[in-house]
């Protein structure tokens, strides 16, 4: 695959609402937001960035690629843990700055070993210092399918 995206160059407004060109906007880094959801549940399972290169190739593979900003690097979602997302749906939202992957989800979806990276929630309605609550156990534990490379 080349290393650069075949998108359109950016028009108009109105263009990039209405029109049919797909004309992403990266930002100062080169990045898009990507949301992914479960396809059977609707849950929020991860919020990620893309590159052009890691956009292009979801797009060509149906599978969920990604730009790590910790690594610099391109990765391919499950490559070292082997849980993968096979992309059924790519949305763009109006201007086109950020991107919603509905997905199927092999294993869990966060590094933490849980189904979502939203796994605790923040309690409303309550005075002082915010707190976290855990909604969601471990799917798998993190220490054993992340091994020291």
């Amino acid at each position: 695959m080349p290393e650069t995206a075949p998108f359109a160059a950016p028009g108009t407004a109105t263009e990039v609402e209405e029109g049919t060109a797909l004309t992403p906007k990266f930002d100062a880094d080169g990045l898009v937001t990507a949301v992914a959801t479960d396809a059977k549940t609707g849950a929020v399972l991860m919020v990620a960035h893309m590159n052009a290169q890691a956009l292009a190739k979801t797009i060509a593979t149906g599978e969920a690629w990604y730009f790590s900003r910790s690594r610099a690097a391109l990765w391919k979602k499950g490559e070292k843990s082997g849980h993968t997302q096979r992309v059924v749906e790519l949305r763009i939202d109006c201007d086109q700055d950020a991107v919603w992957l509905t997905v199927e989800q092999s294993g869990g979806a966060c590094h933490t070993g849980r189904r979502t990276c939203f796994y605790r929630t923040v309690p409303l309605g309550k005075a002082g210092a915010a707190t976290l609550e855990f909604s969601d156990e471990r799917v798998f534990d993190p220490k054993a399918v992340y091994k020291p490379s």
